[in-house]
């Protein structure tokens, strides 16, 4: 799917996130595995990542990150007609994380569901959003994406907890004047779906039993590398806007060898992107609010920046989205 921006302008008015307390390094996992902070920083760039504690659920994660989001917009949470959360470690199956959240909120007639289309899943809920903000269906979408994909982990299994964190991102669309989203590109590849995948999380039976989030690196890491760059090329193409029109790229922080591959073939110079997976790992839905956050409360996210975000994860899914930022986020996390 590829498409201009339609209809109504809409923009993101409020950003916020939130990561759990605890801080694992490198040299902690080196205690738990068989690895080193040398191999993991020289393989994947992360040096740490946050583990949500015991009693934390995704909606733990959600709301904090959702009231700041809020605040920065100025609204009140009985205003919104939707809520989206984008998650692949939901609270649990149902009730939707996204109705829990809404409850918490006090958003009690706005509609809310759960989204998953892996580390994905922000850019596809944005995409939703916006789409019903700009069709009219609705004034003010809050959209969350998390993940607590440490819950999920193998942890004898050195090839995935060096990558992967918990936290949290949410953002608020509204109508707006001005600037906002000016296109989209999403897709999704399900011949690779089993390339990375959690086994047991659903109604299908595998023998071994087991629910550890699963993955073949060198194909997901080809495929990653692939559409980082052909999906934001398709969406500055449709836009009609280059590379040096962007004033920052905000890639999913799953490796820093993903990033630094697509950032040199789009031709991004260093200073264009948004690098934080060295603190918080690979938090997928997460990920991109995250950077946003960073990347706003280092002064480089400004009214008029001109900000493309692509992301890519299980599924195989992808997405991209250009946005003319309008408002704003400094101090998004919380």
């Amino acid at each position: 799917m590829l498409t201009p921006a339609k209809g109504r302008r809409v923009t993101i008015t409020g950003l916020g996130c939130h990561v759990p307390e605890q801080v694992m390094t490198n040299d902690d996992l080196a205690k738990i595995v068989d690895t080193s902070d040398e191999w993991i920083s020289t393989r994947t760039g992360i040096r740490e990542r946050r583990v949500a504690a015991d009693d934390e659920a995704m909606s733990d994660l959600a709301l904090p990150a959702a009231r700041r989001a809020l605040e920065m917009a100025g609204v009140d949470a009985s205003t919104l007609d939707a809520v989206i959360v984008a998650t692949i470690t939901p609270d649990m199956t149902f009730p939707a994380t996204a109705a829990i959240v809404a409850d918490q909120l006090g958003a009690r007639d706005a509609a809310a569901y759960d989204l998953s289309a892996g580390c994905t899943g922000f850019m596809y809920a944005v995409t939703q959003a916006y789409s019903m903000v700009a069709g009219g269906l609705a004034d003010r979408v809050l959209v969350v994406g998390g993940d607590i994909l440490t819950r999920v982990l193998d942890w004898s299994d050195r090839s995935t907890v060096v990558l992967f964190g918990d936290g949290a991102g949410a953002v608020v669309l509204e109508a707006t004047d001005a600037g906002g989203f000016l296109g989209f590109e999403l897709g999704a590849d399900g011949a690779g779906g089993m390339e990375l995948m959690l086994p047991g999380s659903g109604s299908r039976l595998f023998p071994n039993g087991e629910k550890f989030l699963t993955m073949n690196g060198r194909e997901v890491f080809k495929f990653a590398t692939r559409v980082m760059v052909s999906s934001a090329e398709a969406v500055l193409g449709v836009c009609g806007k280059t590379v040096d029109d962007i004033d920052l790229y905000v890639p999913h922080q799953a490796n820093v060898r993903i990033i630094d591959h697509a950032a040199k073939k789009l031709g991004f110079p260093e200073e264009k992107v948004i690098v934080n997976v060295n603190r918080y790992g690979n938090t997928s839905s997460g990920s991109i609010p995250l950077a946003l956050a960073d990347a706003a409360d280092s002064s480089r996210l400004q009214p008029g920046s001109l900000v493309l975000m692509t992301g890519m994860g299980a599924g195989l899914t992808w997405g991209s989205a250009l946005i003319e930022w309008t408002h704003s986020t400094t101090g998004a996390v919380a």
